[in-house]
């Protein structure tokens, strides 16, 4: 593995480990400041609009400014959106912040980061290698995820120690978050200033530019189901539905994230015997009808069984799609290629919180559960239909 490549699994991490604890802090802080479902669901709505801005506005500049450049950028902006949600109070300016900021409410990677460092990451490895190296990454990031989880609920611990209130822990690690973009920042500048032949040949979109656009519709489907199940909106059904303490859904998301973090080892070698698109369809396909299951989970011991099995399947898919996407481009067309399948997956996500978070207020129902696993499986057949025949460099040998 390439110096490059290590760091950028360092810088992965950080950054997961605040989306961890982000994502389950989010529902809590706003709650404690007095905000509906609904309003929780528009501010969701909010950062992930902002996500999607921010990468598209990566994708239109990543063939003329440098990655290196870039990531310092948006590490920057990591840093202020901690320091403005932990200093502020009203619903408009935090609504605003998460638009323009980098705050992640999803608990996986919908960031500007994701594309230059997918960009990156493809350009350090050979095609028989490439999807071992996103099952690596993805890994990192599912554990640390897991781990942010987990600091929630010993935040919590310590704060019933020192008499602090849910709003001081939660402004606490939103400062926090805001200390681990400054830490990238510092791993990103040592980053080589000088990039590889292939990383310099960057262009826009040129001879994949139609696969590119189908696999960003049909991605887009499978994001706007899973806006419906966003970490922080999940966390907030659970919290309403059964009473679900901060401190228990602090280990329920940290064994979630372990299993899904561990699963994606997997993804690799089973994508050596059935093919990446297949990997991508026949895992996503049964995690999704036990995430439908838990709308009719009679308590939540079921529930939670429900979703530790789901979580051991639901992001095989992750760096099979990653690797996929930069096995069937030109390598020069990389980084275009992951903003532009990025985006459109992050503005999808932004539109199904706020419908979500409104069913949560009208219904105790998980209707969100039911309409965001449906969506997803349709994207899984949709997939397997327009896709099955083309295939990466690997396979075709």
């Amino acid at each position: 593995m390439t110096g490059p490549a290590r760091t950028l699994l360092l810088t992965r991490g950080i950054r997961a480990f605040g989306d961890g604890f982000v994502a389950l802090l989010l529902p809590v802080y706003l709650i404690a400041l007095g905000f509906s479902p609904l309003q929780v669901g528009m501010l969701t709505t909010a950062t992930l609009l902002g996500s999607a801005a921010l990468t598209l506005a990566v994708g239109a500049v990543a063939h003329r400014v440098s990655t290196r450049r870039l990531l310092i950028a948006a590490s920057g902006l990591m840093f202020l959106t901690g320091l403005a949600f932990a200093g502020l109070g009203s619903f408009w300016p935090l609504v605003v912040v998460g638009c323009v900021g980098t705050l992640n409410p999803s608990g996986g990677d919908v960031s500007p980061f994701l594309p230059l460092e997918q960009s990156m990451l493809a350009h350090s490895a050979t095609d028989s290698e490439r999807t071992s190296l996103f099952a690596r990454y993805s890994l990192t990031g599912s554990l640390m995820v897991a781990g942010g989880a987990l600091a929630v609920g010993l935040a919590e611990q310590l704060g019933h120690h020192f008499a602090w209130s849910s709003l001081d822990i939660a402004r606490g690690m939103f400062l926090l978050y805001g200390v681990l973009g400054l830490v990238v920042m510092v791993l990103y500048r040592g980053l080589p200033a000088v990039e590889s032949d292939a990383e310099k040949a960057r262009t826009p979109l040129g001879p994949s530019r139609n696969r590119v656009f189908l696999l960003a519709g049909l991605f887009s489907i499978d994001s706007f189901g899973g806006g419906f199940l966003v970490q922080s909106l999940l966390a907030l059904y659970l919290f309403q539905h059964y009473g679900l303490s901060l401190t228990t859904a602090s280990a329920l998301f940290f064994w979630m994230g372990v299993l899904t973090a561990f699963s994606q080892l997997a993804s690799g070698r089973l994508a050596k015997k059935i093919g990446l698109v297949n990997t991508m369809v026949f895992t996503h396909i049964p995690a999704n009808i036990c995430l439908m299951l838990v709308a009719f989970a009679p308590n939540l011991t079921v529930a939670m069984g429900l979703l530790l099995v789901r979580s051991t399947l639901s992001a095989m898919d992750v760096p099979a799609r990653s690797s996929y996407v930069m096995a069937i481009v030109t390598p020069p067309e990389r980084a275009a290629a992951a903003s532009l399948t990025n985006v459109p997956r992050s503005l999808a996500s932004a539109l199904s919180p706020s419908i979500a978070g409104l069913l949560l207020t009208l219904s105790p129902f998980a209707w969100p559960l039911l309409i965001g696993g449906g969506l997803k499986i349709g994207y899984d057949l949709l997939l397997l239909l327009m896709f099955r025949t083309v295939k990466p460099p690997e396979e075709m040998r």
